[in-house]
């Protein structure tokens, strides 16, 4: 049961979001120069795993403490808010995965420099911050900028910097892309969660925004991935970054799905649909870089 709990608590099928944007800036740079030094990759995705699980076992236990996840809760199961470990537990727990993920941090200081530590540093603040702090980023409008800068650019960024000791234009949007599909993720979160989040004082974007402009973000969000495929092929063009669009029509079907869903339990159904996108858009995209 104990397990259990920690399973829940730590979200597995949230960490393709960490693993994706290291793998598509591992394969650029094979695509860039045929080599890869594979332990600091393997550091690196075990890096970002970890600060993510700190990041989800820290918002578990303090939105809990903040009133976030009560009972009229439709979102996944929270393991705090249920009682099914405590505060503090969870707490420890996350300071374990940052802990790690810093131990990580410093053997990836020694192949990338300073730039890897100032980005490790920077990562795991945001991770506590996201929901600690005087000024929670959940609780601001601003969460989705976040995710698309470490999610996105800084994860693909740093590992192709890990992995070529520079970066340039295809490494920052090919960051960008991915970040976009994960902001949507989020965006997706805080839209279901409107009324539990307006009562506990947040401001996310989807409140501020509003249903209708809520939709036309997502939409963006989504879309523009493919648009930033035309410089990315531009910059690689013996790769085959087009066979991305292959997950094309199943976003446009997902964005369909997302206007016409009523606020409740069916956005759990569309966000885990937005959360296959962003993996699969991923997974091609680094595909198309290897072969």
């Amino acid at each position: 049961m104990a397990l259990r709990s920690w399973l829940i608590a730590a979200r597995p099928r949230t960490l393709a979001l960490s693993l994706t944007p290291v793998m598509v800036g591992a394969a650029l740079a094979w695509a860039v120069q045929r080599e890869l030094p594979v332990l600091p990759v393997l550091a690196a995705l075990t890096g970002s795993m970890c600060i993510q699980m700190g990041t989800n076992l820290h918002n578990d236990a303090v939105d809990s403490e903040l009133g976030g996840d009560g009972p009229d809760r439709i979102g996944p199961p929270r393991v705090t808010a249920m009682g099914l470990l405590s505060a503090r537990k969870v707490k420890l727990g996350a300071v374990a995965c940052f802990a790690a993920s810093a131990l990580l941090g410093l053997y990836l200081m020694t192949v990338g420099g300073w730039p890897i530590l100032l980005l490790g540093v920077l990562s795991i603040a945001a991770g506590w911050a996201y929901t600690g702090g005087p000024w929670p980023i959940a609780y601001t409008p601003l969460g989705e900028l976040f995710v698309i800068v470490f999610f996105g650019i800084g994860a693909v960024g740093g590992t192709y910097w890990l992995c070529a000791g520079n970066l340039g234009a295809p490494v920052l949007v090919s960051g960008l892309a991915l970040g976009l599909m994960t902001g949507a993720v989020l965006l997706v979160n805080n839209h279901r969660d409107v009324e539990a989040d307006t009562r506990v004082g947040r401001r996310t974007l989807a409140i501020l925004a509003g249903r209708h402009g809520t939709t036309w973000i997502y939409a963006g969000l989504m879309l523009t991935p493919f648009a930033l495929l035309v410089p990315i092929e531009r910059a690689l063009p013996q790769q085959h970054v087009w066979i991305t669009l292959l997950v094309l029509p199943p976003t446009l079907w997902v964005i369909y799905r997302f206007v016409r869903e009523p606020p409740g339990r069916g956005l759990n159904r569309i966000l885990v649909s937005t959360m296959w996108i962003q993996m699969i858009f991923s997974l091609l995209l680094a595909a198309g870089m290897l072969f």
